[in-house]
């Protein structure tokens, strides 16, 4: 293998595959950082609620404007959800459904109650809550019911009870330390139940319990109470689609400004930060033909070498490896250089984020490594097939 390749290595380039190597080495650095960059910020937009997919929206009625009451009915008919569910826009839509019998909560945290009081619950169909689903259940006759809780009721026991109390403080990763016991009554049926928090909402001011529970329990307690919803949760194709506000207007309806104003964040983010990844791939592919023009001139240079190789009995992969290896090994560096280049950015960029948004940058490099990963493999092994391919037409 030392002397075929002291034999063929001759007339090799080095101006070219430098060339090579910094043109796959900056795209290879623009697609990796570009995708690093985007999962650290990423939690930033999603992680108010991470149990709810992307481009989700609330839809509500407008009530009335400034000091003015409106007689209009708030709920949602049949027909106007099926004309909205019609729009190009919409991809999904589905209603909250609440309860129609009086409940009563009482919440503790490490056995200290902080809140006794009525209130209801809303439900939303199980294909919105993205949670995994043995724990986002509930079977009929169970005592113990998953709740989603708003973040309020958090930040309302941290920054005002505990204070006041000289109690400690929770994180949302203690949920095993709130108590939540319900008492549902209503048709001639009481029942108390044990709530269990397995996620937390920062735009949905409700307890949110499985639709599951939600049938069951207004069928046993309020049988032959039905109610319209009032809020409605539509999945968009396009947060940013002008069409969606324009249209929500027109009907008198209203959405959440926050959450739009995130989701469309998160559409842009995605979009430059996918344009960005293009680029790089694009610089990548030229550097690929650069490295193939290169290889096609070596071979072409050491035709007469390569036939009478061929000829004394070498096999094409035999006289092909040298060459393979020469382009394994350039990817290899390149994929190296890249990693390192892009863990020194994100070092650079990441505490400059987190003192902005703590939640951000709590990821790791894993998946940008499996991705340059996946395509040096993909890159090195299209060489070697058209260098093979190459020399076997000599």
């Amino acid at each position: 293998m030392r002397l075929l390749w002291k034999l063929l290595r001759q007339h090799i380039s080095i101006s070219q595959f430098s060339g090579f190597l910094f043109a796959n080495l900056f795209g290879m650095i623009i697609v990796l950082a570009g995708y690093q960059f985007y999962n650290d910020v990423l939690p930033v937009f999603t992680s108010g609620d991470s149990f709810m997919k992307a481009n989700y929206l609330m839809v509500t009625k407008r009530i009335g404007t400034g000091n003015t009451l409106s007689g209009r009915i708030s709920t949602f008919s049949g027909k106007e959800m099926a004309e909205l569910q019609n729009q190009s826009f919409v991809n999904k839509l589905g209603g909250f459904t609440s309860t129609n019998y009086k409940t009563n909560a009482r919440m503790g945290i490490n056995g200290q109650q902080i809140l006794n009081t009525e209130m209801y619950f809303e439900s939303v169909p199980d294909e919105f809550v993205d949670i995994d689903k043995t724990v986002w259940h509930y079977e009929e006759g169970s005592e113990i019911i998953p709740i989603i809780m708003p973040r309020t009721y958090i930040n309302m026991y941290n920054f005002g009870f505990a204070h006041s109390h000289s109690l400690p403080q929770i994180s949302e990763g203690l949920m095993g330390m709130i108590d939540l016991y319900i008492l549902a009554r209503g048709n001639g049926n009481e029942q108390e139940f044990h709530g269990k928090v397995v996620a937390f909402s920062s735009s949905i001011n409700s307890i949110l319990v499985p639709q599951a529970f939600m049938d069951w329990s207004n069928n046993k307690f309020a049988p032959d109470d039905s109610t319209q919803p009032t809020r409605l949760l539509m999945e968009v194709t396009n947060p940013a689609d002008e069409k969606v506000t324009t249209y929500l207007d027109k009907q008198g309806y209203e959405i959440e400004s926050d959450k739009l104003e995130a989701e469309k964040t998160t559409y842009f983010l995605r979009l430059i930060v996918s344009i960005v990844m293009c680029i790089g791939i694009i610089i990548s592919v030229l550097s690929f033909y650069i490295l193939m023009l290169s290889i096609y001139l070596l071979v072409q240079k050491n035709t007469k070498k390569l036939q009478n190789l061929l000829l004394i009995g070498y096999r094409t992969n035999r006289v092909a490896l040298p060459y393979q290896l020469l382009t394994a090994g350039l990817n290899l560096a390149v994929l190296l250089i890249a990693i390192i280049t892009v863990f020194l950015l994100r070092n650079y960029y990441i505490s400059i984020i987190q003192a902005l948004y703590p939640e951000a940058g709590n990821g790791t490099m894993l998946h940008t490594i499996l991705l340059g990963s996946a395509l040096f493999v993909i890159v090195t092994c299209l060489n070697a097939c058209i260098i093979r391919n190459k020399i076997s037409k000599l």
